[in-house]
């Protein structure tokens, strides 16, 4: 459903760096959070896990 919440876990595998962040599903199935990149400046080789808060 979109507007729903989602509990994001963003996971860099350059540097290992874990965020978990919250965020809606827009029309094309992204998820938006406001996340840009890493501290190590990755912002291309991301691991991305949604899970619907309840």
């Amino acid at each position: 459903m979109v507007g729903e919440r989602y509990r994001i876990v963003i996971r860099c595998p350059k540097c290992g760096e874990k965020y978990i962040l919250r965020g809606k599903q827009n029309d094309e199935g992204e998820y938006e959070t406001g996340f840009k990149q890493c501290v190590c400046g990755n912002n291309d080789d991301l691991k991305v896990d949604a899970t619907p808060e309840s």
